[in-house]
């Protein structure tokens, strides 16, 4: 299949589709937004915001059925578990916030759905936008940008997973740069001991991707693909376009690997001093947590906290984040939010 604007030539894991893939609806019944069986639920907010940091628009994709926590996932999702003292959840949408993204479509089961659509609402309270999209089956990562099309409406995108969490220095600046992606694709490349069994990029020693491989027997280097992806404008396309795997599913490796055949794919590495942490089984729940424990307590500042990112980047005011603590009162999260504002106040009356 040949790709009009670049000219190249796809291969044949590029040519096809997920014939049972549709893109989310809005529906309006009784003047409120609800979820069809494919629907997402939401208001658009745009006229209450002030102009948003990013063009970009993400995406959490936190469906499935977290077979490798069961019996704890039978009952709840996967990404509502605690990392900690905040729910799964709150990591990866950080990452979105960081980048300066505020529009975001979170995307799950019809059974959980609305538990993260009590959890966090409409987005108003930490300045920015949530819309609601129900995936009725787990059909592959690159679903995402089929149920998420109309959402997306031609925007960048940056799709997480919901069981990420990545941590580092200077990440903000970079994750904020990627969010300026106007064409093409950006990964991430992270060194792991056992690389068989994530996707893997092979990188060149000018730094430019060779390979992309989803779980290989024999992996052709040690760089695992973190679950963060960043997408120029036309990822919607390209993915109605792949072809399913031997699994049935659209891979994310086989979009990655379209932009790679076009020569629009740009990775950079994750080096010394970033975690990367994929909270998918009972143990490294459990590391997970205890990682984010021992940042926190020893620097006495939160990782993944949303209102304080959101207050941080001028999207919610003084008085919306002392409610934001207000409402957590009686718990350390509360506690904490009341003590950054109360710190800040101090320093700007010069206390």
């Amino acid at each position: 299949m040949r790709d009009a604007a670049k000219g190249s030539i796809l291969s044949a894991h590029c040519q096809g589709g997920l014939a049972a893939a549709k893109p989310c609806t809005r529906s309006r019944v009784g003047g409120s937004r609800i979820s069809n069986l494919v629907g997402w639920v939401g208001a658009p907010l745009r006229a209450i915001f002030a102009p948003m940091g990013s063009n970009a628009k993400g995406i959490v994709l936190a469906g499935g059925s977290g077979t490798r926590l069961h019996p704890v996932t039978q009952v709840i999702s996967k990404q509502l578990l605690p990392v900690y003292d905040k729910p799964m959840v709150f990591y990866p949408l950080s990452l979105l916030m960081r980048a300066g993204i505020r529009e975001v479509l979170v995307i799950s089961t019809p059974r959980d759905l609305p538990s993260f659509r009590e959890l966090l609402g409409d987005g108003r309270r930490f300045g920015m936008q949530f819309d609601y999209c129900e995936q009725p089956r787990p059909d592959g990562l690159a679903q995402a940008f089929l149920l998420g099309r109309e959402f997306l409406n031609g925007s960048p995108a940056c799709l997480v997973l919901g069981d990420n969490i990545l941590h580092g220095p200077g990440l903000s600046k970079t994750l904020t740069e990627c969010a300026t992606l106007t064409d093409g694709a950006h990964i991430f490349g992270y060194r792991v001991r056992d690389a068989k069994r994530y996707g893997v990029v092979e990188i060149d020693g000018d730094g430019n991707v060779v390979s992309i491989q989803e779980k290989p027997e024999n992996p052709r280097s040690s760089f695992a693909v973190p679950g963060l992806y960043f997408y120029g404008p036309d990822v919607c396309d390209l993915a109605a376009a792949l072809e399913p795997s031997s699994r049935g599913e659209l891979e994310i490796t086989d979009l990655n690997r379209c932009y790679l055949e076009q020569k629009r794919l740009k990775v950079t590495v994750l080096d010394r001093g970033y975690a990367w942490l994929d909270a998918g089984t009972h143990r490294s729940l459990i590391e997970a947590s205890t990682y984010i424990e021992a940042i926190e307590e020893r620097q006495g500042l939160k990782i993944g906290c949303l209102q304080e990112i959101a207050w941080t980047k001028g999207w919610i005011s003084n008085e919306e984040f002392r409610r934001e603590a207000e409402t957590a009162a009686g718990s350390s999260y509360g506690s904490y939010l009341a003590e950054v504002l109360e710190r800040a106040e101090n320093k700007s009356a010069g206390g």
